[in-house]
């Protein structure tokens, strides 16, 4: 039996949903919120929060992945951002934010021309290395084989190879590609891959030995994927696909267990937890952390595709201010619009439907809704 929907007699597709479109279920039990854990582990690194701030210039700086680290998170540092290109970015962050809608994409566009400097990529890393956090850096998979090394002699903790899709097959007439598995298994440190969207490819992707994988596809509210190539991944039913991918891997594999990060869609407290639910470990926040007041952004946010030199396929977005880094995590909240105390609500949806820590939640029972919420 097949859930396909007929398209047109020529194709069919398969029904996705997105987080919107789906509620968790409270079960026959309740706790208290206190007595609820959602820390996690990857490798060697335990963390008390399942959040990873997005390695984009508008939520990441050496600071703020510095602050979010002792909050018990990981910032990742964009490793290709304004920080590894200029000796003090402030001014042009400033100057970011206050562009006309009309000239940000071409103003930018020159601004990230600069080139990526080794010696700043050494000096960020170590920056947050003396603050005594984890030390987590990003590089897309073009850029991967040009300054890895230098990230690793600089000394990282968690290295991500994160793109707007990321293969383990890339295949390219022009220049040999990364041979993920390779790279991987000489690598001394965990690293983290992603995007994917599918069971398929995030099973290949396991397979190269990744410690864990970002899951998502044009889902950001900086991302314009979706109408400039017409290509996107409703996150509910991609987390769920890749959570099936790492059940089947650890059978696959004699045990060995792959982290699931949901990466995009996870704008506020609601879409955190239900991520979790469909089966993510943790999460990546870019949108959500961009609206802190001690954000770089300074009230907006975007990523490395809005300044792609030939097809930009993101835009510098506006998405105000809601409170600190602290209050946007811890709260207090003031508003009911789920953009505070994010952990707060994961740990009160967490005590009303009974799950003490974030592998029993993956269990929880999720229904398709019958409404869109406000």
């Amino acid at each position: 039996m097949t859930s396909d929907i007929e398209i047109g007699r020529g194709k069919r597709g398969r029904r996705a949903y997105s987080f919107d479109d789906i509620a968790v279920v409270p079960s026959r039990r309740t706790r208290d919120p206190e007595e609820v854990s959602v820390g996690w582990q990857i490798d060697a690194y335990h963390f008390d929060l399942p959040v990873l701030a997005a390695p984009m210039d508008s939520v990441v700086s050496p600071a703020s992945a510095v602050a979010l680290g002792r909050a018990g998170g990981v910032g990742v540092l964009d490793l290709e951002g304004l920080w590894t290109r200029y000796d003090d970015p402030t001014g042009l962050l400033e100057e970011i934010a206050a562009l006309d809608a009309s000239r940000a994409t071409a103003r930018m566009q020159e601004i990230y021309a600069a080139p990526i400097r080794p010696e700043l990529i050494r000096a960020r890393l170590q920056e947050v290395r003396d603050a005594g956090v984890v030390v987590a850096g990003a590089l897309s998979p073009q850029r991967t084989q040009e300054h890895w090394r230098t990230v690793v002699d600089a000394g990282v903790d968690l290295f991500l190879i994160r793109g707007t899709t990321v293969s383990a097959e890339h295949v390219s007439g022009r220049a040999e590609p990364l041979n993920l598995k390779r790279f991987i298994y000489e690598l001394d440190v965990p690293v983290i891959v992603g995007g994917a969207s599918t069971y398929t490819a995030a099973l290949h992707l396991m397979r190269t030995g990744a410690a864990g994988v970002l899951v998502g596809f044009g889902g950001g509210a900086a991302h314009t994927t979706r109408v400039s190539l017409g290509i996107h991944a409703p996150m509910a039913t991609a987390v769920a696909d890749v959570a099936a991918a790492r059940r089947d891997y650890l059978d696959e594999s004699g045990g060995r267990y792959v982290h699931v990060i949901a990466d995009g869609g996870v704008g506020r407290s609601g879409d955190l937890v239900k991520a979790v639910a469909c089966g993510a470990d943790a999460v990546m926040l870019g949108a959500a952390l961009a609206r802190a007041t001690d954000a770089p952004g300074r009230g907006f946010h975007w990523g490395p595709e809005a300044h792609h030199p030939q097809l930009p396929r993101g835009e510098r977005v506006e998405v105000g201010t809601v409170g600190t880094l602290e209050q946007i995590l811890f709260g207090p909240g003031h508003t009911a619009d789920g953009t505070l105390n994010l952990i707060g609500a994961l740990r009160r949806a967490m005590a009303t439907t009974g799950y003490s820590d974030l592998k029993e939640f993956q269990r929880i029972e999720v229904v398709v809704s019958p409404y869109q919420p406000h």
